[in-house]
């Protein structure tokens, strides 16, 4: 018995060696590529120092990655970890940096016009987009052209591409415009397999954030609520490109059967099926579409036309320096709301609120704008956050909120008591509504033989995560929940003046379209960052003011690490996420988006409003 025992020691001994060569291994040769990286970056970097005399050129918009609200910080280990899951390495790209770019080349006597090249430009929310062809709208405005080229369109490159003069599309090309989705992954088996009990407190019908950990399926009440905020976004998406191609809004909305003999009538050919709805102008080559460009901007002597790119472009604008006494401070909440201090990338209940804080201690600020994109999370980090809001305006400073493209349950609790809210139509709001998730492993222990006995001084000292949760104590956790959602929904009419017998029809967990909220009274005024920023400057009575925002900075150290990653990116198009096949990276990065969620959830009383089918698809 003792020679069994010790083969399996040496067994267990050998595997374990291994896993440590393996993983010393690994984490060499990951420094040692750190290190090439970094010279190879930077002797590209080295070589562009000196930047090229102004001279008449096209400004290209190549917008590569996610388009944020506010710029993250992430570790390049995280960054490279990150990527094995089907992520990116992080090159974001701030929205107020597009917009205000393009707006200064409206005024640039050495940008003549804009070419959209979006090929890297990811699927992008709605009333994000909106806000940069608003931009669009304005440079086409001053009579420069404005162009759009592309091998295949998805849905958000296409939607911007819309607002240019002319499309052109590769004759081997495609414009993919799929509609509008709310799908997640469904866990309960799993759970059930594995022996996970999982207790659920909650309030509200249509509160579906945790439904993925207790059901299989999407609920009727839960589809019904994204039913209609879904055909709302979907219908401005048809109007917007309908109206900008001068088509029939039913070209982009064909059944199934309908698509099909489209396709049978062009043989099968997406580019020419393209081009014979309007979707496109003309279909070109890259070597055609640069021979039109030359015929419109010059050449520039080597088969091309004289261009900038908008990364080149945004890091040669001058900076805007006003010595003006008077500043609208800008603080940004964007992603999952969180109790402490938080990185960016979330909203730590701590952290928003010493930004709103130095807001209000500053004499410069006479106005703020609390720009919100995020479907919430702390019911703690969210009050948190509210009462400084109430501080300010004790202050005598007003406080506008900015809804993004989510500002729901803990969003939306942040948001309420604000001077004023201004939203989108296409924004998502509402989800009023609270819960809680626990969940213990004693069913799956005891299946294995593990066993929890002992001893404490009262009924709750006991509960945990190895011994469950007895019925009197779940009846006692599911009433600190409803007071919870008793307090929001009374804030909520008491911020709003919402008579009460009404909150229940707006809330119980709904998700509204801003158009939607604005006629139930949950917001003021239909309109984006700018008008927020007017309004704000309006109530505090400011004629002229500064733009300030209101950020942690980053340390030297942080910032350097996170230009350098950024630079990766674009001078070695470094991609590890070629690791994972091409298939299943969207069932990873679903799988990583619920992980995180789970991460996310530290409120210590553990009451959450949160809106997991906010997030489109």
């Amino acid at each position: 018995m003792k020679t069994i025992f010790k083969y399996i020691g040496l067994f267990f001994k050998g595997i374990w060696k291994g896993i440590t060569f393996i993983r010393v291994a690994l984490a060499n040769l990951l420094f040692l590529a750190f290190i090439a990286l970094i010279y190879f970056a930077y002797t590209n970097v080295e070589s562009s120092v000196t930047p090229p005399e102004p001279k008449k050129s096209a400004l290209i918009v190549n917008i590569s990655g996610p388009i944020v609200e506010q710029s993250t910080y992430q570790n390049p280990m995280d960054s490279l970890t990150g990527s094995l899951f089907g992520q990116d390495l992080p090159r974001e790209n701030v929205l107020y940096d597009i917009v205000a770019a393009i707006r200064h080349a409206k005024d640039d006597q050495n940008i003549t016009g804009v070419v959209l090249a979006l090929r890297d430009m990811p699927e992008t929310s709605l009333t994000k987009l909106r806000y940069i062809a608003k931009a669009i709208n304005e440079f086409k405005a001053s009579g420069k052209p404005v162009y759009a080229v592309g091998d295949f369109y998805n849905q958000s490159q296409y939607y911007l591409a819309s607002y240019a003069d002319k499309i052109y599309l590769a004759p081997d090309g495609a414009v993919l415009i799929k509609g509008y989705s709310a799908y997640s992954m469904y866990y309960k088996t799993l759970l059930e397999k594995l022996d996970i009990n999982t207790h659920v407190f909650r309030v509200g019908t249509y509160k579906s954030a945790i439904e993925p950990f207790i059901r299989n399926d999407m609920s009727d009440e839960a589809k019904e609520s994204a039913s209609r905020w879904l055909g709302q976004l979907w219908g401005a998406f048809v109007d917007d490109v309908a109206t900008n191609r001068s088509i029939d809004a039913k070209t982009l909305n064909p059944s199934m059967d309908e698509f099909v003999e489209l396709v049978k009538s062009a043989d099968g050919d997406l580019a020419l099926l393209s081009k014979k709805l309007g979707l496109v102008d003309e279909l070109a080559t890259r070597q055609q579409v640069r021979q039109a460009m030359i015929e419109v901007f010059g050449s520039d002597g080597n088969d091309s036309y004289p261009y900038v790119d908008y990364y080149e472009y945004r890091s040669s604008m001058p900076a805007n320096f006003n010595f003006n006494d008077n500043d609208v401070a800008i603080v940004v909440a964007s992603g999952a709301i969180m109790d402490g201090s938080q990185p960016r990338g979330a909203v730590g209940g701590d952290t928003v609120a010493s930004l709103l804080r130095e807001a209000h201690n500053d004499n410069k600020v006479k106005a703020v704008v609390l720009r919100v994109d995020s479907p919430g999370g702390s019911a703690f980090a969210s009050e948190v956050i509210r009462n400084e809001i109430e501080a300010l305006k004790q202050a005598g400073k007003p406080v506008v909120v900015s809804m993004s493209s989510v500002a729901a349950s803990g969003g939306y609790w942040i948001a309420m008591s604000a001077d004023k809210i201004v939203a989108q139509p296409t924004t998502i709001t509402g989800s009023i509504g609270i819960f809680s998730v626990i969940t213990t492993f004693e069913k799956g222990l005891n299946n294995i033989g593990v066993y929890t006995d002992g001893i404490g001084t009262s009924p709750l000292s006991g509960i945990g995560m190895t011994t469950g949760i007895p019925d009197k104590a779940a009846d006692a956790i599911q009433l600190g929940i409803e007071h919870g959602y008793n307090r929001f929904i009374n804030l909520v009419s008491s911020n709003r003046d919402i008579p009460l017998n009404k909150m229940e029809g707006i809330a119980e967990g709904r998700v509204w379209t801003g158009q939607d909220a604005m006629n139930l009274g949950l917001v003021d005024k239909m309109g984006d960052f700018d008008d927020a920023i007017a309004l704000a400057a309006e109530l505090a009575e400011l004629e002229s003011y500064n733009i300030y925002w209101v950020e942690e900075p980053l340390t030297p150290a942080q910032q350097f690490l996170q230009d350098f990653m950024n630079q990766v990116r674009v001078s070695l198009g470094l991609d590890i996420s070629a690791f994972i096949p091409a298939a299943l990276q969207p069932a990873a990065k679903q799988i990583t988006q619920d992980m995180g969620l789970l991460n996310s959830f530290n409120d210590p009383k553990g009451q959450y409003t949160f809106c997991l089918n906010c997030q489109v698809q």
